[in-house]
Order: structure tokens, then C-alpha cells, then sequence
């Protein structure tokens, strides 16, 4: 049954989403008594081991959405950067090429650096975009102006909630739905968002 277990979205005692758990670590926050209160329509419930004393199993009920006792570090964190990764960059720009418009698979994909990082460029979210190999070939080590390429769109860098909807494929719905009221109604990833709900 673990193997099914999505993971446990993670709050400060504010509501201010924090990281994914997994189920064993859920567990660990239920038994040590650190769960504030809880959000969300799934529950989970995980069985132990059976009490000398009693002759009963113990178990947990677990609930897709976990606020943690003093986790208030998670509003400090909401508006830091998050590590950049070709995976969530490509999500973040839904699979689609920066250059040419076209949608592609993971495997025909580049990170493009807008302005290359022999020219001074920094590998970061605002200076990073999706690109096909075919495209990132034709740019090389150039400026959009100087290949004659344009971008279709603009780079930004995604808020805490958004990168955890980036990080997580297979999300439940109350927990999209809690994340989604984090995120700016102009991001990109609103669309991955609706597409996965």
C-alpha cells in the first residue's frame, strides 16, 4: 500500500505551504505529536505493529494537508529562490520550446541561457528558458537578436507554491487547490495546474 501513498503536503502553524513529505515522515509528525491541524478531503490510514498490553494494532490517520508545529521558517522561505533543475524548468515552461512554439518530451529539450554564460549570462530562473535542440543549435552561443530567434515568451521564477506543483506529478486534487490560491493568476504554471486538477 505504501507504494500508492501520494505524498503529504507540508504547512507551517501559519498555512504557508513548507515541502512534500512522504508517508513515513507524516507518521513521524503524528506521533510525535507535531501536527497543528490539518486541511484537505483524503485521509490515510497506516497500521503498526499490535500492543503486549492491549492486543490491539495501532494505527494513524493521516490527512493529505499537515501543518507542523513551529515550521514558522516556511514564510521566510516562501519568497527565496528555488533550486533550478532542467525538470522543473521544463514544466515551469509547460514542454514548450521558447523559440519555435512547438511542444516536446523531456528528451528533446535544452536549457537555453538567454544570454549565454560565456558572455557573462548566470544559469538562474530569469535568465534560463526552454529550447529545442533544434532551436538552442541554431542560437548557440548568441543573443536571440544575433540568431535571429525571439522569445516567445519570458522567464520568471516560480514562488514556493509554484515550484512544489513543479516538483510533485501526481498531486491530489485538494491539495492543488490549496496550492493554487499561492500562486499569481499570471503564472504559466496555473495552466499545468488546471490541466492537472
Amino acid at each position: 500500500m505504501a507504494g500508492e501513498i501520494p505524498l503529504i503536503l507540508t504547512l507551517d502553524n501559519h498555512g504557508v505551504p513548507h515541502r512534500w513529505v512522504n508517508w513515513q515522515q507524516a507518521c513521524f509528525y503524528y506521533a510525535k505529536n507535531l501536527v497543528a491541524w490539518t486541511l484537505g478531503e483524503q485521509e490515510f490510514v497506516f497500521h503498526g505493529g499490535i500492543s503486549r498490553a492491549t492486543g490491539r494494532r495501532s494505527s494513524i490517520t493521516a490527512r493529505s494537508i499537515i501543518a507542523i508545529k513551529g515550521k514558522a521558517m516556511a514564510m521566510k522561505g516562501f519568497n527565496q529562490v528555488p533550486p533550478l533543475n532542467n525538470r522543473e524548468l521544463f514544466r515551469r515552461d509547460r514542454h514548450i520550446c521558447a523559440y519555435c512554439g512547438g511542444g516536446f518530451s523531456f528528451l528533446r529539450l535544452t536549457r537555453d541561457h538567454i544570454r549565454p554564460v560565456s558572455r557573462g549570462g548566470t544559469d538562474t530562473w530569469m535568465n534560463v528558458v526552454t529550447a529545442c535542440r533544434a532551436c538552442n543549435g541554431v542560437k548557440r552561443n548568441r543573443v536571440p537578436e544575433e540568431s535571429g530567434l525571439e522569445l516567445l515568451y519570458a522567464p520568471y521564477v516560480p514562488n514556493k507554491a509554484e515550484y512544489l506543483i513543479l516538483t510533485n506529478r501526481k498531486i491530489l486534487a485538494d491539495q492543488m487547490e490549496f496550492l493554487v490560491q499561492h500562486v499569481s493568476s499570471h503564472s504559466r504554471v496555473i495552466t499545468l495546474a488546471g490541466a492537472a486538477a
